[in-house]
């Protein structure tokens, strides 16, 4: 990962970290279910774009690596993980 790249990825991170600590306080106060939830949620996403910036870079790094693969084709193969991810929710 490059400088920028992990720099996103720590923000990112650090964001979800607060997040989780403002939900430990909510439960705390006994803040009403609905903003949990959509606390919850947040983070839950903060964790899922975290995931996808290191999937992208595993696929640039480890899967593709030194391939010759057309830019065209990379991009298709990130769209794909993003469609995926924006429709794949959790087990259950």
């Amino acid at each position: 990962m490059n400088d920028e790249e992990m720099k996103r990825l720590l923000d990112r991170l650090a964001r979800v970290e607060g997040q989780v600590r403002g939900l430990r306080k909510m439960l705390e106060q006994q803040r009403c279910c609905e903003d949990v939830l959509t606390q919850l949620l947040a983070a839950r996403s903060g964790l899922e774009s975290a995931g996808q910036l290191v999937l992208e870079r595993h696929l640039n790094d480890c899967v593709l690596g030194g391939a010759e693969v057309d830019e065209r084709t990379k991009e298709a193969l990130r769209e794909t993980l993003r469609l995926w991810s924006r429709h794949s929710g959790p087990a259950g």
